[in-house]
């Protein structure tokens, strides 16, 4: 991770190396973020019986957190792991996506399909009591073979970490290396433990509660749309890739008024006129919800967002983006952001978002509109690299447009598109499988000859289309690390 105490996840400046350890083979980026990954998973900053991620950690070791659980945290960081996980598959990776999806769906979804804001860092008895465990109680709750494999992975032999008189938990020592030292079969000792976390998550939930901040905010939303769609692609989990578009119809339903987005949900009701931030995470989660799984209704909506963005945030004086609407209230001064701050920059993400969407249908004033908000903020970036790593990988997709794909043909046939796909890392790269079936606009329907083709393009160029999937993912392949594109 970055820094000491208090310590933040930095999911923007993850983000930019892994992009750039596959751009340009940098080992040290690929290294400092897999290391960083690894300790956060591991760590308490992790809910290990819950899933999901906690705040940040009150330490340098990723051990105490601030026990507040953010929707937006979680949204960025299941993406991220997700595309980690096709880099490097590490089981932990696929463990934290697992549990941490499975928390979101748990505990945040509505019943309505918007994803709840937060839940708070107290219950009764104080911060940290509804997750934080005294030793004995929980060892009595175990069978003892299971509480002796507990006490190894978490350490729970030393110490209380939590306040000098509890423990929270984190994983002290991996699985495999326990397994190996008591003379235990690997997949045994993972049933036991995996049944002992079960058994503690049981016992967990007899407890208070934390509060839960009900309020549907669509930035936030926009973070967990990503992440959720790109998690069940790459893990081929439709349940996840479907509550991803339950809060994208909940949102359209009820929050996209007359071309207007509002920004909040609370209480039965609409609320605030949506902000920069609202608009650009959305169209962000829109794109890669179009990539994991095509609907003529989310290209819809992605055109129409992106269309609100021009018209009413652009600042065609200075480029980039305003946070407020043309025709909101007047202010003394309205205002403009560049920098990264616990959110990645709605400037950087709109940048991108609209760069990417501008590729892909052929629209010029997207792009253009992008490249503007890059050139903004770009002078900005090289006193304050840390602040900027959302915006640098926006300028990267200006200055190499991103490799775009276009799959079409019968539903029946493109299954095997779609899981050759899912398996790529695609840091400069975009594509979406589109049904012959399925309603499309023409920026996304291309003529075949009545059987599966996939088109690849670089900027306004083509290569002809492949009609085998290896064939598309060779060609695809080659594109996005040629020399000039990476």
């Amino acid at each position: 991770g970055f820094g000491g105490a208090p310590k933040f996840p930095h999911a923007s400046d993850l983000d930019f190396l892994l992009r750039r350890s596959g751009s340009h083979k940098d080992d040290f980026a690929r290294q400092a973020v897999m290391q960083t990954l690894e300790a956060m998973g591991r760590g308490g900053i992790f809910d290990q019986l819950g899933g999901g991620f906690f705040r940040y950690s009150t330490d340098d070791r990723w051990e105490i957190p601030h026990f507040e659980k953010m929707l937006y945290d979680n949204g960025a960081l299941l993406r991220l792991y997700a595309d980690a996980w096709l880099v490097e598959q590490r089981p932990l990776f696929a463990d934290v996506i697992e549990r941490t999806a499975r928390w979101a769906l748990r505990e945040m979804q509505s019943p309505e399909g918007g994803f709840h804001a937060a839940l708070d860092a107290d219950s009764e008895g104080g911060e940290g009591a509804f997750y934080v465990w005294d030793v004995d109680l929980l060892r009595a709750a175990l069978p003892p073979d299971q509480a002796a494999l507990t006490d190894a992975h978490y350490g729970l032999e030393r110490l209380p970490n939590f306040e000098q008189r509890a423990w929270h938990l984190h994983v002290e020592k991996p699985v495999d290396e326990i397994a190996r030292s008591i003379g235990l079969g690997l997949d045994a000792a993972r049933a036991r433990l995996e049944a002992a976390r079960l058994r503690l998550f049981e016992v967990r939930e007899t407890r208070p509660r934390p509060v839960r901040d009900d309020k549907v905010l669509v930035s936030w939303n926009g973070l967990m749309i990503g992440g959720l769609a790109r998690a069940g692609q790459v893990l081929e989990r439709p349940e996840w890739i479907a509550a991803a578009r339950r809060a994208v119809d909940f949102i359209r339903r009820e929050l996209w008024q007359e071309g207007r987005l509002q920004a909040c949900w609370s209480e039965g009701e609409a609320r605030l006129t949506g902000s920069l931030d609202d608009h650009a995470f959305l169209l962000d989660g829109l794109l890669v919800l179009l990539e994991a799984a095509y609907r003529p209704q989310d290209a819809d909506f992605a055109v129409e967002l992106a269309e609100a963005l021009l018209s009413g945030f652009e600042d065609l004086e200075h480029g980039g983006f305003l946070m407020t609407r043309h025709d909101h209230e007047a202010l003394i001064v309205r205002p403009r952001e560049g920098r990264d701050a616990a959110m990645a920059c709605g400037n950087s993400v709109a940048a991108r978002a609209l760069l990417r969407l501008g590729h892909l249908t052929g629209e010029a004033r997207y792009r253009r509109a992008g490249e503007r908000a890059v050139t903004a903020w770009i002078g900005a970036a090289g006193s304050e690299p840390m602040g900027f790593s959302s915006l640098m990988v926006a300028a990267a997709e200006m200055l190499w447009p991103p490799v775009t794909g276009v799959v079409c043909g019968v539903e029946a046939s493109l299954n095997t598109w779609r899981e050759a796909v899912a398996k790529l890392y695609l840091p400069h790269g975009l594509v979406v499988c589109v049904a012959d079936e399925q309603p499309a606009p023409d920026w996304l329907r291309k003529q075949g000859e009545n059987r599966v083709n996939g088109w690849v393009c670089w900027g306004v160029e083509c290569l002809p289309p492949a009609n085998r999937a290896d064939e598309f993912i060779r060609i695809l392949s080659e594109m996005v690390n040629a020399p000039g594109i990476s």
